[in-house]
């Protein structure tokens, strides 16, 4: 629900201009979705979404340049809320249990972060192993994934 709502967001914005939430939340109601101005305004803080010059003094929501530059913490965080949720390591291999069907994509976000020490990740249903360089580089990365979770 959440990532429809925020896709139905992108969507509005890219092919109208939107200067207020409350112009985005009718506009999502419009196309089916009920939210709140304050589920409206932690979509746009979590897509972040900035407010651009549209012309004649208005501006309108559009997607900031910065958007696919999320810092590692931030990143490891969001995947470890909606999937992670045990992790271990044996030498310099990291087994992380994710919930069902979610392996593939946390070991697609850790692949897409940049991890100096991280040889590469196999995933299964729930299964994700990230390969480290070293033990003391998977000891790291465990300790660090479990504190995340907390």
């Amino acid at each position: 629900m959440k990532n429809d709502r925020q896709e139905k967001i992108l969507a509005i914005i890219a092919s109208e201009p939107i200067e207020t939430q409350e112009q985005l939340i009718a506009r999502l109601k419009e196309h089916g979705v009920t939210s709140t101005q304050a589920t409206i305004s932690r979509d746009i803080k979590q897509l972040h979404l900035i407010k651009e010059p549209a012309g004649g003094g208005r501006y309108r929501y559009a997607v900031s340049a910065h958007r696919a530059k999320l810092s590692f913490a931030d990143r490891l965080q969001t995947i470890l809320r909606e999937s992670i949720v045990g992790v271990d390591y044996a030498q310099n291999l990291v087994v992380l249990k994710t919930m069902p069907g979610l392996a593939g994509a946390a070991a697609a976000a850790f692949d897409g972060m940049e991890i100096p020490q991280m040889v590469g990740t196999i995933a299964g249903d729930d299964t994700v192993l990230v390969v480290m360089r070293d033990t003391d580089s998977a000891a790291d990365f465990c300790a660090e994934v479990a504190a995340m979770r907390k």
